[in-house]
Protein backbone atom coordinates (compact mmCIF):
# COMPACT_ATOMS: atom_id res chain seq x y z
CA UNK A 1 0.00 0.00 0.00
CA UNK A 2 1.40 3.38 -1.03
CA UNK A 3 0.18 6.63 0.50
CA UNK A 4 0.92 9.77 -1.50
CA UNK A 5 1.80 12.74 0.69
CA UNK A 6 1.68 16.08 -1.13
CA UNK A 7 3.70 18.77 0.58
CA UNK A 8 6.09 21.66 0.02
CA UNK A 9 9.09 23.09 1.86
CA UNK A 10 8.39 25.43 4.78
CA UNK A 11 4.89 24.09 5.40
CA UNK A 12 4.38 23.64 9.15
CA UNK A 13 1.12 21.75 8.70
CA UNK A 14 3.03 19.39 6.42
CA UNK A 15 5.60 18.78 9.16
CA UNK A 16 2.77 17.86 11.54
CA UNK A 17 1.15 15.59 8.93
CA UNK A 18 4.49 13.85 8.25
CA UNK A 19 4.78 13.01 11.96
CA UNK A 20 1.17 11.80 12.03
CA UNK A 21 1.81 9.49 9.05
CA UNK A 22 4.82 8.04 10.85
CA UNK A 23 2.70 7.39 13.96
CA UNK A 24 0.04 5.61 11.91
CA UNK A 25 2.75 3.59 10.17
CA UNK A 26 3.72 2.18 13.58
CA UNK A 27 0.30 0.47 13.68
CA UNK A 28 -0.22 -0.48 10.02
CA UNK A 29 2.30 -1.12 7.26
CA UNK A 30 2.36 1.21 4.27
CA UNK A 31 4.84 3.16 2.19
CA UNK A 32 4.86 6.94 1.98
CA UNK A 33 5.61 8.61 -1.32
CA UNK A 34 6.31 12.24 -0.51
CA UNK A 35 5.71 14.65 -3.39
CA UNK A 36 6.84 18.29 -3.40
CA UNK A 37 4.08 20.13 -5.26
CA UNK A 38 6.47 22.97 -6.14
CA UNK A 39 8.27 20.62 -8.55
CA UNK A 40 5.15 20.07 -10.69
CA UNK A 41 3.02 22.96 -11.99
CA UNK A 42 -0.11 20.82 -12.31
CA UNK A 43 0.15 19.50 -8.74
CA UNK A 44 0.98 22.98 -7.46
CA UNK A 45 -2.16 24.42 -9.04
CA UNK A 46 -4.29 21.49 -7.83
CA UNK A 47 -3.09 21.35 -4.20
CA UNK A 48 -1.53 24.72 -3.33
CA UNK A 49 -4.41 25.78 -1.06
CA UNK A 50 -4.98 22.30 0.37
CA UNK A 51 -1.57 21.03 1.48
CA UNK A 52 -0.74 18.84 3.18
CA UNK A 53 -2.75 16.30 1.20
CA UNK A 54 -2.80 12.59 2.01
CA UNK A 55 -4.05 10.39 -0.80
CA UNK A 56 -4.56 6.65 -1.27
CA UNK A 57 -5.43 5.09 -4.62
CA UNK A 58 -6.23 8.49 -6.17
CA UNK A 59 -8.64 9.31 -3.34
CA UNK A 60 -7.93 12.11 -0.89
CA UNK A 61 -8.00 10.76 2.66
CA UNK A 62 -7.44 14.10 4.37
CA UNK A 63 -5.93 17.54 3.81
CA UNK A 64 -5.01 20.61 5.83
CA UNK A 65 -5.25 19.61 9.49
CA UNK A 66 -4.79 15.85 9.60
CA UNK A 67 -5.42 13.46 12.46
CA UNK A 68 -4.42 9.94 13.40
CA UNK A 69 -7.91 8.40 13.57
CA UNK A 70 -9.01 9.56 10.11
CA UNK A 71 -5.83 8.30 8.44
CA UNK A 72 -5.90 4.96 10.25
CA UNK A 73 -9.57 4.36 9.46
CA UNK A 74 -9.06 5.11 5.76
CA UNK A 75 -6.08 2.76 5.53
CA UNK A 76 -7.89 -0.10 7.28
CA UNK A 77 -10.72 -0.13 4.73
Amino acid sequence: MIVHFYTRPGCHLCDDARLMLKLVREDIAFDIKEVNIEEDDTLHEKYMLMIPVIELEDKIIQYGQVDYATILEALLR
